[in-house]
C-alpha cells in the first residue's frame, strides 16, 4: 500500500483565478454539429423547449469569451464583459429563427457585441475608453478596419489605419493599447484535466471563418440603430433638439459649459438635461425591442 505524503512534503497548489475556473467549466460543454444545432433551434423556436435552449446557450459560451476578449480593457475585467455577453447570447437564443438560413453563432455575435458595447458605454464615465470624437470612431471601427486591411496588405501599421479612419496615428496607438490590455492573458498556459500545453485561448472557438455573416450582422445593428437615432431625433424639439445635435450627434461635440453659456444655465443643469435626453433615448430604443435596456 502506498504511503500518503507527509504534511511537510505536500506542495502548495497554485491559486486558481475565477476566470480559470470559468474556462474549465465551459470547456465541459460539447460543441454542436450543424444538424444537431438546427434541430435544437427548431425545437426551441416551434415548441419553446427550455432544454434545447439550454444546450444552445452552453455550446456557445466559448464564443462569448472570444468576443468579450476583443473588448477587454485595463479598467474592465474580462469576467464582467463575459457576463454581459452571456446576456446577449441568451437574448439571441430567445429570438433566433433557424429557418432564416443564418448560423446561430453569427446571429448571436450580433447580440453579444451589442450587450457588451452597451455595458461599456454605460460605464464610460468610469472607464473613459472613448472620450473624444476620434476615440469614439476608433472604439467602434478599429478592429473591423484592421481586419479589413489585413485582407489587402501583409502588414498593417498604425499609420495606415489612421489614414483610413481619418484620425491621428497617436489616437490609433492609444486605442490599441486600451483594447489589448487585459487582467488575464488568454495565451497563458493552463493545466486542465492533467493535459499540459493547453492555453486559455485554446478553449475558444474560431468563428472568423465566416466574415460575411459577421459583417452583415455588424452592419445590421449599425444601420438599425442609426435609423432609430433619426426617429428619436424627430421626437425632440427646442432646446432638447439643439442639445442632442450639438452634444450627442456632432463629431465635435460642445462642452457642458458651452451649453450652459448658450442657455444661461449652470454646467450641472446642462448635465441634467443631457442625462434626461439619454434616458429618453434608452427608453425609445428599448420600446423598439432591439435591446432590453
Amino acid at each position: 500500500m502506498s504511503q500518503l505524503p507527509s504534511r511537510t512534503g505536500v506542495q502548495a497548489l497554485a491559486p486558481v483565478s475565477p476566470l480559470q475556473l470559468y474556462l474549465r467549466e465551459i470547456a465541459k460543454y460539447p460543441l454542436l454539429e450543424p444538424e444537431e444545432e438546427f434541430e435544437l433551434a427548431r425545437k426551441h423556436f416551434e415548441e419553446e423547449d427550455v432544454t434545447s435552449a439550454h444546450r444552445l446557450i452552453t455550446s456557445n459560451l466559448r464564443l462569448v469569451v472570444k468576443i468579450a476578449n476583443d473588448f477587454r480593457t485595463a479598467q474592465t475585467t474580462l469576467l464582467d464583459l463575459i457576463q454581459e455577453g452571456n446576456y446577449g447570447l441568451m437574448q439571441a437564443v430567445k429570438k433566433f429563427n433557424p429557418f432564416k438560413g443564418v448560423k446561430l453563432s453569427s446571429y448571436a455575435a450580433w447580440w453579444i457585441r451589442a450587450y457588451i458595447l452597451k455595458y461599456l458605454m454605460d460605464q464610460k464615465s468610469q472607464v473613459k475608453i472613448a472620450t473624444t470624437a476620434a476615440q469614439r470612431k476608433l472604439f467602434y471601427n478599429l478592429q473591423k478596419e484592421t481586419e479589413r486591411l489585413l485582407r489587402e496588405y501583409d502588414v498593417v501599421d498604425a499609420k495606415l489605419i489612421a489614414s483610413r479612419l481619418d484620425v491621428s496615428e497617436k489616437d490609433v496607438i492609444e486605442m490599441q493599447k486600451r483594447l489589448q490590455s487585459s487582467d488575464v492573458s488568454l495565451d497563458a498556459s493552463l493545466d486542465v484535466h492533467g493535459e499540459e500545453g493547453q492555453t486559455r485561448g485554446s478553449f475558444l472557438v474560431d468563428h472568423s471563418l465566416e466574415p460575411v455573416d459577421e459583417a452583415l450582422a455588424t452592419r445590421e445593428i449599425r444601420d438599425l440603430f442609426s435609423r432609430y437615432l433619426g426617429e428619436f431625433r424627430d421626437t425632440l424639439e427646442g432646446r432638447d433638439l439643439q442639445i442632442f445635435d450639438a452634444r450627442l450627434l456632432s463629431e465635435t461635440p460642445i462642452t457642458l459649459q458651452e451649453i450652459g453659456d448658450r442657455y444661461g444655465i449652470s454646467r450641472e443643469r446642462a448635465r441634467q438635461l443631457e442625462f434626461r435626453i439619454l434616458e429618453k433615448l434608452k427608453a425609445f430604443v428599448s420600446e423598439k425591442g432591439t435591446l432590453d435596456i
